[in-house]
């Protein structure tokens, strides 16, 4: 009796350690968390998980190959591993991480950058519709999709601001403007993370690249950066610290050298900055191989040397170039970097695996179920074609002759000429994926007009020349067909391996013969519209003076060629606006709005007296920032000002009435500039503040209000210090950063 009830005791009393450790397990911090992890790990493994690996499927970058990653994986050697697409292949590298000693999960990257299953427009064509909220829907769809697949990690979103069009990556990012890059980097961050961590399709965001890359010498990519800190503040920052202040869950670094030092040393960068003024709790992975990189820069001896300088600036997670793993172990060892750099690194990864819930269940997010769900999801193409449509910009319409109507076609022939007509891949553009399927799925430019035209009018076609022909042998078929039709549709562009990383071009103009073969089919006297595809600002200047339509069409995703017909067609009625000004010759870049005024400015284009100016070509550039036409026409009255002088604390609101005097109801962007007259340092002669999209019927007018207060006329000024001061401004609203109404304001002391 006495031993049962020994034994009763014993099962109560391990009921009730086992329940409390339970209970104190369950209200455990992730930081506490964290920590109890920390302890039982070995600095082997600690540096596994600063390093992460190519998973050999597909790259982003050169294949490496070095014998079994499988077995590294199993040792615990590996935190992160990118490129590996898929339930299938996900799981099986993380059941591979469950043999490990101490089981830590696996974190899976990708470059998520426009779409995963879904593709959508390009970052840049996505810029151009200023939506917000549909650049973060497009963003949350590719979260959703990626993370189905086992994806936990994406490297997006590109929150460079650009303003050298020669740079491949433009179409990677949001153009040339920090206040529009700062308000798409959050939407972004915001989209991929969505409700927060611990949600199935929610994916971690990756602000890049750190910093101030878009600036690349001579648009050459990897390519070294020199500014001033205040163009570093003023302008190339601000995104990363609206991406920042948006929860983006990690950063990475540049490839380029900023004023001398690799951004992956750059303790200024990383440390100062980032994780300092910015207290930023995530963590930061190198570009691939930017650690190695560092070498060839002459800023690192060796591997040795370049992980040293890497782990003491500030960055967490070594990408491909295995110098943490090869050499970091030893550095500790040696006495030249204190275990508390790399440990916090390690806790910095840790929490977000964590956060994830990797921990509890690492197989969480590869779900063959959820992952053919999201393959060919319905809702999911109707919002990229929404977003498509919303992207297109219209350059040029005279004489309406945009848009074509089933009514106005019916009975007529219409030519599809071009390299891009019948083009399949060409409609996704760089940084998309490639599935067996693609033929049947991508809907091409024929396919879309010969779907919205149906039996109304007669399609021929004719090809005309390829991409980056030399040989005009196809123009006499294509002026043929011209010669039988009644309106002459043409597309033509830029391939989609022409723009995007390491696809720097010295030559923007449109590749090889295609603007002859557009002056040929202009010849015959018909009627033409050309549609562009590129993945940047191009130069076509004998098209923009002499076609009478011209519609920029960028890289458009899956539904690119029914989005397309719906403009052409005006079931949609274009309202996108440009987030890069557009070059006359590669001569002007960089060419941007928000430039400094000089001594000697140019009075106007004509201007060649001893001023700021080129003797051979006007300074302004072929289409400005903000520019983007309508099937209708919006008039704007002068501006009205509550205040013509305020004080700190008061606001200043400044009114028009938009008036949409066209025959179509359309979209319109109203744009807010403001220029400080005089301040301790020189200000650009317009700087985006704010805008509005209003949608007006036919003959609607709608009064527009901007609200002004000092934290809109802040600068960084010689201290690096972010203050305004009192004085005289300018203050613009328009439909472009050009086309604008003016009005003037002092701020009192």
């Amino acid at each position: 009796m006495k031993s049962i009830t020994c034994f009763r005791r014993l099962f109560v009393l391990y009921f009730l350690v086992i329940f409390s450790s339970t209970c104190y397990a369950q209200t455990k911090t992730i930081d506490q968390k964290v920590d109890s992890v920390l302890k039982l790990m070995t600095l082997d493994e600690k540096v596994g998980q600063m390093n992460q690996y190519n998973g050999d499927w597909d790259a982003t970058g050169p294949i490496t190959n070095d014998g079994d990653k499988q077995n590294q994986i199993r040792k615990g050697m590996v935190g992160s591993m990118l490129n590996v697409t898929g339930v299938e292949h996900t799981t099986q590298l993380q059941k591979i991480a469950m043999q490990s000693r101490l089981k830590i999960p696996l974190l899976f990257g990708q470059d998520i950058i426009h779409g995963y299953r879904t593709t959508f427009p390009i970052p840049l064509a996505e810029a151009a519709s200023w939506d917000l909220k549909a650049i973060q829907l497009s963003a949350r769809i590719a979260a959703t999709e990626a993370a189905a697949s086992g994806v936990h990690w994406t490297f997006a979103p590109m929150v460079d601001i650009a303003r050298d069009s020669r740079w491949g990556r433009v179409m990677e990012g949001a153009g040339e403007d920090p206040y529009l890059g700062s308000l798409i980097a959050t939407a972004r961050v915001k989209g991929f993370q969505g409700k927060g961590f611990g949600n199935t399709d929610a994916i971690m965001a990756c602000a890049k690249h750190f910093a101030a890359y878009g600036a690349a010498i001579g648009g050459r990519d990897y390519n070294a950066v020199d500014m001033s800190l205040n163009a570093l503040w003023e302008i190339y920052l601000l995104p990363f610290k609206a991406a920042a202040e948006a929860g983006a869950a990690t950063f990475m670094n540049s490839f380029n050298t900023l004023n001398g030092i690799p951004a992956t040393g750059s303790a200024y960068l990383q440390r100062d900055i980032l994780k300092g003024m910015w207290k930023f709790k995530g963590f930061i992975v190198s570009d691939w191989n930017s650690v190695g990189e560092m070498i060839p820069h002459g800023f690192a001896k060796d591997n040795y040397d370049a992980s040293f300088k890497a782990i003491t600036a500030g960055n967490d997670m070594d990408m491909e170039s295995r110098s943490y793993i090869q050499n970091l172990v030893q550095l500790v060892k040696d006495g030249k970097v204190k275990i508390q750099l790399v440990d916090d690194a390690v806790r910095r990864i840790l929490k977000k695996k964590f956060e994830m819930e990797l921990f509890d269940d690492p197989f969480r997010f590869s779900n063959k179920e959820r992952e053919q769900q999201q393959w060919n999801n319905k809702q999911n193409l109707e919002a990229e074609k929404l977003m498509a449509e919303k992207s297109i910009v219209l350059l040029k319409n005279e004489n309406q002759l945009l848009p074509l109507s089933k009514t106005n076609v019916q009975g007529k022939t219409i030519a599809l000429i071009g390299p891009f007509i019948k083009g399949i891949r060409d409609n996704l553009g760089f940084w998309s994926y490639t599935w067996p399927d693609d033929s049947a799925r991508i809907i091409s430019v024929w396919e879309g007009i010969k779907n919205k035209a149906g039996d109304n009018a007669n399609l021929l076609y004719a090809k005309g020349c390829n991409i980056n022909d030399t040989s005009h042998v196809s123009f006499s078929e294509a002026i043929e067909t011209a010669m039988k039709a009644d309106i002459v549709i043409m597309n033509v562009g830029e391939a989609a391996d022409m723009s995007g990383e390491a696809k720097s071009r010295s030559n923007i103009h449109l590749p090889g013969v295609q603007e002859e073969l557009i002056k040929a089919i202009c010849a015959t006297g018909k009627p033409v519209i050309v549609m562009i595809n590129a993945g940047r600002p191009l130069i076509f200047n004998w098209t923009a003076d002499h076609v009478p339509a011209i519609v920029y069409t960028w890289w458009l995703g899956t539904e690119a060629g029914a989005a397309i017909a719906d403009v052409l067609f005006g079931d949609y009625n274009p309202s996108g606006k440009l987030p890069m000004s557009f070059p006359r010759a590669e001569g002007q870049i960089p060419i941007y709005y928000n430039h400094f005024s000089t001594g000697r400015p140019a009075k106007n284009d004509s201007d060649l007296n001893y001023v700021s100016s080129y003797i051979d070509l006007p300074n302004s550039p072929k289409f400005p920032f903000g520019y983007g036409l309508s099937y209708t026409t919006f008039s704007y009255s002068d501006i009205k000002l509550s205040l013509t002088r305020f004080r700190p604390g008061q606001d200043l609101r400044a009114s028009v009435v938009v008036t949409n005097s066209g025959k179509y109801d359309g979209t319109e962007t109203v744009q807010l500039y403001i220029r400080d007259m005089v301040g301790s340092v020189v200000r650009p002669v317009k700087e985006l503040k704010g805008f509005q999209q209003i949608f007006l019927k036919a003959g609607e007018s709608q009064t527009i209000t901007f609200k002004i207060t000092t934290e809109d006329l802040k600068f960084y000024n010689n201290d690096l210090k972010y203050i305004y001061e009192p004085g005289d401004f300018k203050l613009f609203i328009g439909t472009n950063s050009d086309d604008v109404r003016e009005a003037d304001f002092t701020l009192l002391k």
